[in-house]
């Protein structure tokens, strides 16, 4: 079962105009300490209690998002409304269309369910189609990758940059923008199925050919000279982008 997001009952609010109303409980949103009294928070009001209550169930929880996993569906069912009633009287409440029951489907457990994925901290859970080396074969496996989601939100962050209309700059100037966005999400994504990133890696040359194109009066109409281009810039200088060294200079195309 997903326990999903949880928020105060009562919060403070600030108008169109500016007037700050009374704040008679809870802590503002974005303040210094809201995370850290929202954890402690938590700690008493979800933690401690599956604890005491189901220490034989293994849950997690980051923030005001967690798992616990279940045997069966008449367990999770059953604890779908638990904590419900744990948190309210905690004045909380469990969001009421990210908390769901998922199947996890693999291998082993070949039920058919209408949910058998979910998203956690930027990775998305599912069964996939998995490798084994010591075989040479597949099989199905539930394992997480990058979320769609995420995935989104990585595009949305470099389609802000405006990659193409930068053509007074240089090449270099523009790694200097991207590498460090991109050394993070490769080392925070690319932990688990790494190559769920290729996509990332493919929308970042779209860009980087697009910039080609309008700096160079000689690609401008030729979409696969640029790409062909920007490959060989990849091999010369195999250091300048971080996601050439991850993913290979195939990735230029």
């Amino acid at each position: 079962m997903r326990n999903g997001k949880c928020t105060k009952l009562i919060k403070g609010k600030v108008k169109k105009n500016g007037e700050v109303l009374a704040r008679t409980c809870g802590t503002p949103q974005g303040g210094v300490v809201s995370p850290c009294l929202a954890n402690l928070f938590m700690h008493y009001a979800f933690d401690l209690w599956m604890t005491r209550m189901h220490p034989d169930l293994p849950w997690c929880r980051y923030a005001d998002d967690g798992l616990v996993h279940c045997q069966n569906e008449q367990q999770a069912e059953a604890l779908k409304v638990e904590p419900g009633s744990r948190l309210a009287a905690c004045g909380l409440q469990m969001h009421p269309t990210k908390t769901k029951i998922v199947y996890c489907k693999d291998q082993r457990r070949r039920g058919t369910y209408p949910n058998v994925a979910f998203d956690f901290l930027g990775y998305q859970f599912r069964p996939r189609r998995v490798a084994n080396t010591q075989r040479d074969e597949f099989f199905c496996g539930y394992t997480p990758a990058v979320s769609p989601t995420a995935l989104k939100s990585m595009r949305a962050t470099i389609k802000s940059l405006n990659i193409p209309r930068q053509t007074p700059g240089t090449l270099a100037e523009i790694a200097r923008q991207l590498n460090p966005l991109l050394r993070g999400w490769i080392a925070y994504y690319g932990r688990y199925s790494r190559s769920a990133l290729s996509t990332l890696a493919d929308y970042v040359n779209q860009k980087l050919r697009a910039w080609i194109r309008r700096k160079f009066k000689r690609f401008q109409s030729h979409k696969t000279r640029a790409s062909l281009f920007l490959r060989k810039l990849a091999r010369e200088n195999p250091g300048l982008f971080v996601h050439g060294k991850a993913f290979g200079t195939t990735t230029f195309t």
